[in-house]
């Protein structure tokens, strides 16, 4: 091995994180060739998980390294929310038990690349595309070991799961998530109210508040959310509210 390529492959190798997927996109913007990359691969310095993305061999690469790739080397403007981050960030014994389906939201037209969609990952994973929320508040940096990633703030992910409701998430459960959110904070969960372009999810979300009766509830000045006019039947069938004008499960209208 030539001392050029040993210089390469320390400077491959230093700027790799560990765990994390390595885009061929990101490489060649750091000085190594397509030509380079290829015979690496060869040589079986990288493997190989698609068009465009490779991973260290015999290094377990999960969904959360390949999702740091998406945002700090693709770019791309893609979050872990709903569900997926109200369990990162521990709540999850209000969530179910066994293989969850992780939610990743992102804009509408925000398209991710074919490797990442195609490879089998240990959990299916589901994209949502929306903008009903603005897209510049309600993150955290999530620590996943040696690299963070991207995730939504409780007060943002509520209200992702909210959105998902009721075809994909079950009413029910969400009021029970909401239910144990002790500590949101008020400020945020405003701005993000204020923010928010869904009719059904601040409807819905004020209704479960009033509910829940939490303290940080207080703080909020809801006579700046704007909530449409007309009537929403969120479920069919169900009890209607004449306060928020929407119509919810019964189950839910008994608690």
């Amino acid at each position: 091995m030539s001392t050029n390529n040993e210089i390469k492959i320390k400077k491959l190798l230093d700027l790799h994180v560990p765990g994390t997927v390595i885009l061929a996109s990101w490489l060649d913007a750091k000085g190594f060739s397509y030509d380079l990359q290829q015979r690496y691969k060869k040589s079986e310095w990288l493997e190989s998980i698609g068009v465009g993305a490779f991973i260290r061999p015999n290094e377990n690469v999960n969904w959360q390294g390949a999702v740091y790739s998406l945002q700090k080397q693709a770019n791309l403007q893609v979050h872990i929310g709903g569900l997926t981050a109200l369990s990162l960030l521990g709540y999850s014994h209000y969530l179910r038990s066994g293989v969850e389906t992780i939610y990743l939201f992102s804009k509408l037209k925000t398209k991710l690349p074919a490797w990442f969609e195609k490879y089998s990952w240990s959990e299916p994973i589901t994209h949502i595309k929306t903008s009903f929320l603005p897209s510049a508040q309600g993150y955290e940096e999530f620590n996943q070991g040696v690299f963070q990633i991207k995730i939504a703030s409780p007060e943002r992910a509520i209200l992702e799961c909210l959105y998902l409701t009721p075809d994909i998430l079950d009413i029910l459960e969400a009021y029970q998530i909401l239910s144990g959110l002790v500590n949101l904070r008020p400020e945020l969960m405003q701005s993000l109210l204020i923010d928010c372009k869904s009719v059904k999810v601040k409807r819905l979300f004020l209704y479960m508040l009033k509910k829940a009766n939490h303290q940080w509830g207080q703080f909020l000045d809801t006579s700046k959310v704007l909530l449409g006019t007309g009537d929403r039947e969120v479920v069919k069938n169900g009890k209607y509210d004449s306060e928020f004008h929407i119509t919810v499960p019964k189950e839910l209208a008994r608690l």
